[in-house]
């Protein structure tokens, strides 16, 4: 399959901005497909407490809003436009919001992606 089009919709997100000297966001974005095929995006925020959260949490929390919390496709772009894998905080998170997520599809590169159950420490089988 080809996520060319998605990598790009998520990269229209990750603009950098910095609102203060205390605070930067937007050097990620994410875009969720949820299972019920609606988009979600988000961008990181980093604040000099050490508060702050990734772009995926907010395009979950996106998500939760509109009461889903399974997701199908995702794919986290860095400044550049590039793909990258969500950090470990993030693929656990996934996973706690829904079970059926470690089938998630997290796409890696223009014609790659792997089900987040594969970037889990351990194969995770848990259906609750």
């Amino acid at each position: 399959m080809d996520f060319t089009p998605l990598i790009a919709e998520a990269a229209t997100y990750a603009r950098p901005i910095r609102t203060s000297r205390y605070c930067e966001a937007g050097g990620v974005a994410a875009l969720i497909i949820s299972g019920s095929g609606r988009k979600y995006t988000g961008v990181c925020v980093d604040f000099a407490c050490s508060v702050g959260f990734c772009a995926e949490h907010a395009a979950v929390a996106e998500m939760l809003k509109a009461h889903e919390s399974t997701i199908e496709y995702v794919v986290a772009v860095n400044s550049s436009g590039e793909a990258i894998p969500p950090c470990g905080r993030c693929r656990e998170m996934m996973w706690q919001l829904d079970a059926k997520n470690c089938d998630a599809k997290v796409i890696l590169g223009d014609d790659q992606s792997v089900p987040l159950r594969e970037l889990l420490p351990h194969p995770w089988t848990a259906k609750d």
